[in-house]
């Protein structure tokens, strides 16, 4: 990774008004930042990022501050990071090298193994227990039915019918071609597929998660549990604050929560 964190530190964000109306009241979009920080690199270029994206970077070894545009949301915490990177690298983008926090906070994701057991025309629901330990199998959490074989999907691997017939990786029926999927999980020349389902946001706590399929014909599975999941979303930002004061001696930061009322 060519960006690096190290000796940068006091990062602080300020935010810019975009103008000031007749009565003193400023002007919050669209919101951009100044962006100030310390570092110990005196050969070396700055990268900003706002929650994971490239912002800019500075136009010299010496620079350090940054006006940059920042979500509008109030829904959305906002992450600045700054990075030091060498001349070579001043003009790239890094950001597919950083680790983002989770997204969707509170979301539960389940993977379901598209296997030949499952029969042509099945569907898949998916039930939880909403924290009281007992599944609840009338209610699915699922807003329609999964299907478990799109229409689209009616080849499968290499090898496995009259070779030669099919398209090249597509010799077989019912099921996806070779590589094509979840390598490992399925029968040699049928790897298999995976389907993925991401559940609403979930408030903290723990759940199980069931899963039944159902034949065409109406006949359905047993439910097939999960473990506990525990859920813990990510707090909501705060809003609304101004800084009261600043001490440089002891480094300490006093912030002021704005009451409307």
């Amino acid at each position: 990774m060519s960006l690096n964190s190290n000796g940068i530190d006091s990062v602080r964000a300020f935010d810019l008004p975009a103008g000031i109306r007749a009565d003193g009241q400023y002007i919050k979009s669209p919101q951009v930042a100044l962006v100030k920080w310390r570092s110990t690199w005196s050969d070396k270029f700055h990268h900003v990022y706002v929650n994971g994206r490239y912002s800019g970077t500075t136009l010299d070894s010496g620079q350090r501050q940054l006006i940059v545009q920042i979500p509008t949301s109030p829904e959305c915490p906002v992450r600045i990071e700054v990075f030091a990177v060498d001349a070579e690298y001043a003009d790239m983008d890094f950001s597919s090298e950083l680790d983002l926090p989770p997204v969707d906070s509170g979301r539960v994701t389940i993977t379901l193994l598209r296997s030949q057991k499952l029969p042509a025309g099945a569907t898949a629901q998916i039930y939880f227990d909403n924290g009281t330990d007992q599944i609840d199998y009338n209610n699915p959490i699922t807003d329609t039915p999964i299907h478990i074989w799109p229409a689209w999907q009616d080849k499968a691997g290499l090898g496995m019918s009259r070779f030669g017939l099919g398209d090249f990786g597509w010799d077989s029926a019912a099921a996806i071609g070779f590589a094509k999927g979840s390598f490992g999980h399925g029968q040699f020349g049928l790897d298999a597929d995976t389907i993925e389902w991401t559940s609403p946001p979930l408030p903290s706590g723990t759940y199980k998660f069931g899963i039944q399929t159902t034949d065409p014909s109406g006949r359905q599975s047993t439910g097939n549990e999960t473990g506990p999941v525990t859920v813990t979303p990510a707090a909501r930002p705060a809003e609304r604050l101004s800084v009261s004061s600043f001490d440089k001696q002891t480094n300490q930061l006093v912030l002021n929560i704005e009451n409307d009322a």
